[in-house]
């Protein structure tokens, strides 16, 4: 009697990865260091590549926030945030509490993060979607989404954990200033973000 080809039950719910089972996977070799992936609502989901813009764009955050806040905070790019239990996203850039041992045992969680960005050249609905109900359920106090395409920075703050969103929404032009709710000597123009206008 022939065998039948088994057939994937698609019904079935799928298997949700603790952030433990996750660190387990990357202790164990099962993940490594050029898997471009992060635990989001416990799957492992796969990381964009990065573009030359998407990269340049995160370079200058990285350089300007790094200048403005000295001591202030801590700048961490594409680094992980655990959020317990499924969770530990790595943002494209993450302005932490300043750390003396500088997260040696522990990844920062919300907690210690003051404002998170996210750099979108094709997931800026994917970054609302899902990065932003994640972040506002986890009480993170600002986030900002860097719409590329948009030409444009949303600014998000006033987080309400109950209800995954951010109560305090503004939009700002790339000409624009975006200021900080959180960090008042944070302001920095949208130009610098882009850097280059498009060349001709």
């Amino acid at each position: 009697m022939a065998s039948q080809a088994h057939t994937p039950d698609l019904t079935r719910p799928r298997r949700r990865f603790t952030v433990e089972a996750y660190h387990s996977m990357v202790e164990a070799g099962v993940l490594g260091p050029d898997d471009r992936v992060e635990l989001i609502g416990g799957e492992i989901v796969e990381k964009p590549a990065l573009d030359p813009q998407y990269a340049a764009c995160i370079q200058r955050l990285h350089h300007f926030l790094q200048g403005s806040l000295g001591e202030v905070a801590a700048v961490r790019v594409r680094l992980p945030i655990t959020i317990p239990d499924y969770d530990e996203p790595e943002p494209d850039v993450a302005v932490v509490k300043p750390d003396p041992h500088e997260y040696d045992l522990n990844h920062p969680t919300p907690s210690d993060v003051l404002l998170l960005i996210e750099v979108a050249l094709s997931s800026a609905a994917y970054d609302r979607d899902v990065k932003l109900p994640l972040y506002a359920r986890a009480g993170v106090p600002e986030f900002w989404l860097v719409d590329l395409k948009g030409d444009s920075i949303e600014r998000r703050s006033a987080p309400d954990p109950d209800a995954g969103v951010y109560r305090s929404v503004a939009h700002f032009q790339r000409s624009e200033v975006v200021s900080s709710t959180i960090l008042p000597q944070l302001m920095v123009l949208g130009d610098t973000v882009w850097g280059r206008r498009d060349r001709g």
